[in-house]
């Protein structure tokens, strides 16, 4: 699923590139005293295309990160889990800190003193 998305995003850099081109071949084309309509067609045609493409894949990805993030359940996200794991352990370790702590003041008000 990570590697679909990665994919996806790579892609993405891809059409932006494809955007540029076709953005400086338009300037170069029309800095020329006669332009060439049909050859502005195809670019003009190809730079709509691929920001279309680019404005679709990236509102797909903020959908979906926007539900990670915001922690409703989706497929194949343990962030959650994880992070409820991480902070049980650290409320086990916090927990066990203060036990020690306590024994040790235990045996020091125990301990007969001579």
């Amino acid at each position: 699923m990570a590697n679909d998305r990665l994919r996806a995003l790579e892609e993405v850099e891809n059409q932006i590139a494809t955007i540029l081109l076709c953005a400086g071949n338009i300037v170069l084309e029309l800095s020329k005293d006669k332009h060439n309509a049909s050859f502005l067609d195809r670019q003009l045609s190809q730079f709509t295309g691929s920001v279309n493409r680019v404005e679709t894949e990236l509102s797909s990805q903020i959908r979906y990160l926007t539900q990670v993030a915001t922690g409703q359940p989706h497929e194949g996200s343990t962030y959650s889990a994880r992070k409820d794991c991480q902070m049980a352990l650290n409320r086990a370790e916090y927990a066990r800190v203060k036990l020690g702590e306590l024994g040790r003041t235990c045996e020091v008000m125990l301990d007969p003193q001579p």
